[in-house]
């Protein structure tokens, strides 16, 4: 009972991605093209393999047990194929890397132009995401993520600035009007703007200075999705709606004009940079190969 490779990865695409419209973004196919494909290998395998609704698409049980057979096994094909590589001038396929929001704002936008001119044969497929996925089972060739959220087994290099900062911030009226704090814990008084993660974990504010630690846990008028809405609380900050709490090369532009001022500058909490990671397997996809090689020489971050 053979089926055509072109319909497994389309179903393998679509299955990971929970629906036909990413999984043509994803794939660069038409969403009709994959779902007529799906159908073709439903029909030939003789199951239903995907539960489809007018907003979600879902494996079945046969789909499920398919999807975990099918997804390291093409995952072989793709590195047979790229053997191939080899034998180029130069490297040529696509690489897919997961990332933070953040990254996609203050890492890659000073190393993807670089390297794409690099390797013009190479296209750069970027997934922003602040959930904690697991990358492979996402279609990814790597990822990027700081050190807590690292995965196991991985190997991994670094990426960007080795240090960075949080940074707290907040609009000279705003200040003007409620006073400037002195400690961490008198953001307690104040309106903060609070991120949350997907997952609905809301992190703490953490300060330091001389070594000592202090975690707070303040609330105020908004609640924004980290990642995607971190423009927003910026954007309030700046109108002078409260204390915001971030990255501090994204609020760097906005302390540089004059729109924010620093608050409680001396406990700003240093930490490591993030790091791109992938799989420590023995033949390594020929875009993942040149990307890593183009990190290695680590030029002094601007």
């Amino acid at each position: 009972m053979a089926a055509d490779l072109g319909d497994l990865t389309a179903f393998v695409t679509v299955a990971r991605t929970g629906g036909f419209r990413d999984a043509a973004r994803a794939s660069g196919s038409s969403a009709s093209s994959l779902s007529e494909a799906v159908r073709r290998l439903e029909n030939r395998l003789g199951v239903r393999l995907l539960n489809r609704t007018t907003r979600s698409v879902a494996t079945t049980e046969a789909g499920a047990r398919l999807l975990d057979r099918l997804g390291p096994a093409l995952g072989e094909v793709e590195a047979a194929l790229d053997v191939v590589n080899g034998f180029r001038d130069r490297p040529a396929g696509t690489l897919r890397l997961n990332v933070p929001v953040v990254t996609t704002r203050l890492i890659l936008p000073h190393i993807v132009p670089p390297f794409l001119a690099a390797y013009p044969d190479i296209r750069l497929e970027v997934i922003a995401d602040d959930d904690l996925v697991d990358m492979l089972a996402a279609g990814c060739d790597a990822g990027i993520r700081y050190e807590e959220r690292l995965e196991q087994d991985m190997v991994a290099i670094p990426i960007g600035p080795r240090e960075q900062r949080f940074a707290t911030a907040a609009s000279p009226a705003y200040l003007a009007q409620r006073g400037r704090p002195d400690h961490p814990r008198e953001l307690l008084d104040h309106a903060c703007l609070r991120g949350r993660f997907a997952s609905g974990a809301t992190p703490i504010w953490e300060f330091e200075r001389d070594g000592e630690v202090v975690k707070v846990d303040p609330t105020g008028p908004l609640i924004f999705r980290i990642g995607a809405a971190t423009s927003l609380a910026v954007d309030m900050a700046v109108a002078g709606g409260g204390v915001v709490h971030l990255f501090e090369d994204w609020l760097r532009p906005y302390l540089d004009n004059g729109a924010l001022e620093p608050v409680l500058k001396p406990w700003w909490q240093r930490f490591s940079g993030p790091f791109l990671y992938y799989p420590g397997r023995r033949h390594m996809p020929a875009p993942l190969r040149a990307f890593v090689d183009f990190l290695r020489p680590q030029h002094p971050w601007p």
